[in-house]
């Protein structure tokens, strides 16, 4: 089981200009998958620009244990894969720590095998629901034994011969999309996921550069239908991660408001189905200039030159959500400091994340003198241009994380242009998904400072 860690609390305060070009570690999403699809496809895989948070590497170690073998030499993993429909029986739990995107699309790829394997996580990812992932598989042959409300532990048993379906996809989720195709991939016959609402579409982007059968088609009216063909060869590829769009918002925010800041962000993932944050910023008033666009490894990048800016507030629609669900909890720290009033709607996928974020967010906001409101699907700011009167009217008062990551590195951003310092009470899962966040920040003239309490 996932030892726990002793918190760090850390307070931001008002900075000076963030001066500086950096560059984002690798797309959290393309990083699991690219690991997964490594270590289930024959022969060598080559990975550069790998994410080396905690969330990447349990996905990692559950391939490892399942057959796949893996080295790292210099900045590049190379991995040997098992080949498709060959992944061993794990000798001991899959404990995935707190990446519930790592543990779903993994249930999804071993849930067509005859084996059992049991699934498990940290406290945050146990109180997580599974159903939505374990609802196909279970109409594909699996058999399920979970913890009340399909939560983890999870134990899995794969059919001996598992069943093709069609899905429907009932929310907008690349994760429920991912895992049932993936379940598709040991599973004779051919797949469908119809997916009335396009989401990332990292995972068949990526089967197909592995060699998978696989033809999307998309309606008139935007349905997406996706069919993959089962148990064909994968093959081993050469794999450059673009930078994390969702792990470039926070040093994007932080520079749009803090004064005077000049920001460059390199090689950041540009796919259209991730850049709402980023039509919405524009919306808003951001300046943020998209240099030289290019193809890498079969995605779009550029990079970002982010000054500071004044905000004013937008409605965001619901159909924008599946392009920015990450990334709402900094664009209600954005909304805080423009003028008027945002407004967004579609976001309750965002109380089944790592926490119930949008509790999370309304919960700090006001903690820290920000009006808003909050429904069961849509969120309401009220901005203070400058931060005035923003921050904690006491240093004992400190945002609850929630052992969430994106809520922890938000209200960091909060801290840096607010009149008052903000403090939250952990920021040790950080780590989960973007290591390096601290030392970034602080390069750019941040001021974040954290508190070991075991020191």
């Amino acid at each position: 089981m996932t030892l726990k860690i002793e918190a760090k609390p850390a307070t931001a305060r008002r900075s000076g200009p963030l001066k500086g070009i950096i560059r984002i570690p690798g797309d959290k999403s393309i990083s699991h998958r690219s690991l997964m699809f490594g270590g289930l496809a024959a022969g060598e895989t080559r990975i550069s620009g790998l994410l080396e948070g905690e969330d990447i590497l349990a996905t990692g170690r559950a391939m490892q244990a399942m057959g796949a073998v893996m080295r790292k030499e210099d900045d590049v993993w190379i991995i040997n894969g098992v080949g498709n429909g060959c992944l061993l029986e794990p000798e001991a739990p899959l404990d995935f720590g707190n990446a519930g995107t790592g543990v779903r699309l993994t249930m999804g790829l071993v849930g067509t095998y005859g084996f059992s394997a049991i699934f498990t996580g940290d406290a945050s990812l146990r109180s997580r629901p599974m159903g939505r992932v374990l609802d196909p598989l279970r109409l594909m042959g699996a058999q399920v034994q979970a913890e009340e409300g399909d939560r983890l532990p999870v134990t899995l048993r794969g059919p001996r011969i598992p069943r093709p379906i069609t899905y429907r996809v009932p929310m907008a989720s690349a994760q429920v999309k991912s895992a049932v195709l993936l379940a598709g991939l040991n599973t004779p016959g051919v797949t469908t996921v119809v997916e009335p609402v396009m989401t990332r579409d990292h995972t068949e982007k990526m089967l197909a550069g592995f060699g998978a059968e696989l033809e999307v088609d998309t309606a008139t009216d935007g349905v997406r239908t996706i069919s993959l063909q089962g148990q064909g060869a994968l093959r081993g590829q050469v794999i450059d991660v673009p930078g994390d769009p969702s792990s470039t918002a926070f040093p994007l925010v932080a520079a749009l408001l803090t004064p005077g800041s000049d920001v460059t962000i390199e090689n950041v993932l540009m796919n259209p189905t991730r850049t709402g944050l980023l039509t919405t910023l524009i919306e808003m008033g951001a300046d943020i200039e998209i240099i030289d666009p290019r193809q890498a490894g079969g995605e779009d990048v550029a990079d970002l030159r982010v000054k500071a800016s004044d905000l004013k507030g937008v409605r965001v629609p619901a159909e924008r959500a599946p392009s920015m669900i990450d990334e709402y909890p900094v664009l209600a720290i954005a909304a805080a400091f423009a003028e008027g009033r945002t407004v967004m709607e579609g976001v309750e996928e965002l109380r089944v994340k790592e926490s119930d974020r949008l509790a999370a967010v309304v919960a700090g906001l006001k903690l820290n003198g920000v009006d808003c409101e909050e429904g069961p699907d849509w969120l309401t700011v009220d901005g203070v241009p400058g931060g005035k009167g923003i921050g904690a009217s006491a240093s004992s008062l400190a945002v609850a994380t929630h052992l969430d990551h994106r809520i922890a590195m938000a209200f960091t951003v909060m801290g840096l242009a607010s009149e008052r310092p903000v403090t939250i009470d952990d920021s040790t899962m950080i780590a989960t998904s973007f290591p390096e966040y601290m030392d970034l920040m602080s390069g750019l003239g941040a001021v974040i400072e954290t508190v070991d309490r075991a020191a």
